[in-house]
């Protein structure tokens, strides 16, 4: 049975290992998992292990059912919130599940400074522009009825409903930030979603640092937006190599 997922469980733990190596956490302030939509199962981070002491054979693999289905230890404590977006998201954008098949969370500073202030992340310059053509949404603070029922679960019910009401398309916008708690990301696959991670921890540190120079500074012109995010990702994108 272990061998059955351990490629999944190797993408899993490679991506965790990111998480220290990029500065976006530190002990166990951290946790990524990567999904296989073809059998309904993701790998997860332990709970409470810390990166130097974590193998690729601790990853602990979950269905969408919330049930392990491989692995000794405990899954991740935000298991949970990976479990709802994994399921919720694709059918939120009329995607295909396999367009998100990696989910990181992380206690990165200057993202986590704009989830406790509560304030989404505006459009401030190319960089941001560059990774996403809208502000970065924050979410509201949790009831206390949430709180009380499932703690978890009702975070990643939050991120969805997020989305839901502010009209945005996950596949467009893939990060957000959780009132009073800190990031999520998420991507194509692992990989991708820490990536994703660092992106919005450099475009957080940029726009805390603009906000002290300028307090009342303004988003960029939408038109500048609009050109470095279509140079990356348009129809007509020219950035990078050609395959």
């Amino acid at each position: 049975m272990a061998d059955l997922y351990k490629s999944l469980k190797e993408e899993a733990w490679e991506a965790n290992m990111e998480i220290p190596r990029r500065g976006l956490a530190i002990y166990t302030w951290g946790n990524v998992s990567a999904f296989d939509p073809s059998r309904g199962v993701f790998a997860i981070k332990p709970s409470g292990v810390a990166y130097d002491a974590l193998r690729a054979e601790d990853l602990v693999v979950v269905d969408l059912e919330g049930k392990v289905v491989e692995g000794k230890l405990n899954p991740s404590s935000d298991t949970e919130t990976h479990r709802v977006l994994y399921r919720d998201f694709p059918g939120l954008a009329g995607q295909e599940p396999s367009l998100i098949q990696g989910i990181t969370h992380t206690h990165s500073t200057y993202a986590v400074a704009f989830a406790q202030a509560r304030r989404p992340v505006p459009v401030y310059g190319t960089t941001h522009a560059d990774h996403g053509a809208e502000e970065i949404p924050c979410t509201a603070y949790m009831s206390e009825e949430a709180v009380r029922n499932n703690y978890e679960l009702e975070t990643g019910n939050l991120i969805v409903e997020t989305f839901k009401q502010q009209g945005k398309n996950p596949f467009h916008m893939p990060m957000i930030l959780v009132a009073g708690h800190g990031p999520f990301t998420w991507g194509k696959n692992a990989a991708q979603s820490v990536y994703h991670a660092a992106v919005l921890e450099e475009v957080c540190k940029m726009a805390h640092l603009t906000l002290a120079l300028d307090p009342v500074v303004k988003p960029l012109p939408e038109h500048i937006i609009r050109k470095h995010w279509e140079r990356k990702h348009g129809p007509n994108a020219y950035y990078g190599q050609k395959k």
